[in-house]
Order: C-alpha cells, then structure tokens, then sequence
C-alpha cells in the first residue's frame, strides 16, 4: 500500500485517460516496487509504458478518485518527492539543446562544476567530447550529453523512457553497468521501458525484476529476474531463459492479442488488401 518504506514506487487504482472522451491509456493499474530494484517494463507500442513513466515523474496529472501514485512515500502530485530523475526521448527535440552552444559550456550552465567527480565519470562513460557543438552533432551525440546531464546528480529513483535507443553498443554497455553498480551501491531505484528487442541483447545482468503491460495494464507483475525453479516466471518459460527471448515472446503474445481483438471489431492494423 501507499506509504510503505519498503517500496520506493507504489501505485494502486490508476486509470488514466489523456482526453475525456478517449479510451484510457492506462486500466486499473497496480505497482510496487521495492527500494533498490532495476525493473525493464516489456510491451508493445501503445501499452501505456511511457504514460507510467510520465505520470510517475509527476509530468501527468490523474483525477481518477481512488488513484494512489506514491514515490519514495510521498504523493507524486500532492508532495513531490525530491531525488526522482527522468530521462525520456523528447529532450533531443528540444531546440533549447539544438542551439550553437558548446558541450562545456552547456553542462556549466545547468551545474555541472557542482558535481564534477559524476560527471567526469559519466563524460568518460558516455565518450562525449566536450568541443562538441550541440547544433552540430548526431542524434546520438546529444543523447549522451542529455545522460550526462540528468545523470550526473545522485537519483533515488531513475525512470529511463527508450533514452539508450540511440546509442551504440559499447556506449551502452558501460552505462548500463555503471547504472547497475550505481544502483547496488546506493540502493537506488531504477524503472525503465524498452519495446525494441534488438535492445535486449546483452541485459540479462541488468535488470532485477521484469514486468509485461499490454494495452494500459500489466499482464505480468514486476517479477524477479532471472527466471529460475521458484520464479514467478517458471510457469512462462523455461530457467536461463534469455531477456531476448522472454520480450520476443510476450510481443508475439501483443501482437496475436490485437490481431483477435481486431477480428471482433478492434480497428485493424496493416494493408487494406479489400481496396484499390
């Protein structure tokens, strides 16, 4: 329940609509997760993964009567909790960071000289050069500036919205392991959605709970990772079962559970072979 010290993030009776007259993006949803965990939220486009994320940063407002978004302890919207950073994908977009200036002037503007030992750390991590103009550079780029950035302050909680999908390989790799050890060492929470399963490769040390949404509700409660004899999971799928695996299948699941509802009426997806 709400409250709670054992639970950094807990949510019950969640319903979210962005338009009154809209289906909800989110469905009666309910979440705990303990202090300390890393947990990847697997699901299709639409699944209402990003709207979580959002509304946990306080960046969304709920009405629902009922509704009960506590982070750290404290209601999201009625005392925000300090110590939460989000990271999403909108930030690149931004033309405030798309500007002629330079890298080191940018992260002295928003403090970075008051937390030089993390940011160096993260400059070193994230291979950013700091000459680069931030008009001037690669989607990429300015992806790992915008982790420098909201990283380089201590977090208690880390909401991460697709933010490594520009990276390369090796890049993310060392940030993920920095995150982790940042997360085992100051028990630190981390939440974090990601839907491409090419992403997947190479985190089944990551993560210490997953979680499957689908069409605004979890059809799978965060559940330890990873999968062994006494799982939550080991009714799913087999033990040593891979992160790869285990999203490809449940965005098989995704997709076979639109393809039904659309044969009952859903709105159907792909080519209208029945046209000109």
């Amino acid at each position: 329940m709400p409250g709670d010290s054992v639970d950094t993030i807990s949510v019950s009776q969640l319903t979210y609509r962005h338009n009154p007259d809209t289906e909800p993006s989110l469905i009666d949803v309910d979440l705990l997760l303990p202090r300390g965990s890393r947990t990847i939220v697997v699901g299709a486009n639409g699944a209402g993964k990003s709207t979580l994320l959002q509304i946990l940063a306080g960046k969304r407002l709920v009405s629902t009567p009922g509704a009960h978004i506590f982070v750290k302890d404290r209601d999201v919207f009625r005392d925000s909790p300090p110590g939460v950073t989000f990271l999403g994908t909108e930030w690149a977009m931004n033309p405030v960071v798309r500007g002629d200036i330079v890298v080191s002037a940018f992260l002295d503007s928003v403090g970075g000289y008051r937390h030089k030992e993390r940011r160096d750390k993260l400059l070193d991590i994230l291979d950013v050069d700091l000459d680069w103009h931030m008009h001037n550079i690669s989607d990429g780029e300015r992806r790992r500036v915008q982790l420098c950035f909201g990283l380089m302050v201590d977090w208690d909680v880390l909401l991460l919205d697709e933010v490594t999908v520009d990276l390369d390989v090796l890049v993310r790799d060392d940030l993920l392991n920095f995150l982790k050890a940042d997360s085992e060492a100051r028990g630190a929470t981390i939440l974090c959605k990601l839907h491409a399963t090419h992403i997947f490769d190479g985190l089944n040390n990551f993560p210490t709970h997953v979680a499957h949404m689908r069409l605004g509700t979890f059809v799978t409660q965060p559940a330890a990772w990873p999968v062994t004899s006494d799982s939550a999971l080991v009714s799913q799928f087999a033990p040593g079962t891979t992160l790869y695996n285990v999203a490809l299948q449940w965005l098989k699941e995704d997709r076979d559970n639109r393809q039904e509802l659309e044969k009952n009426g859903r709105k159907a997806r792909g080519a209208r072979r029945d046209q000109v």
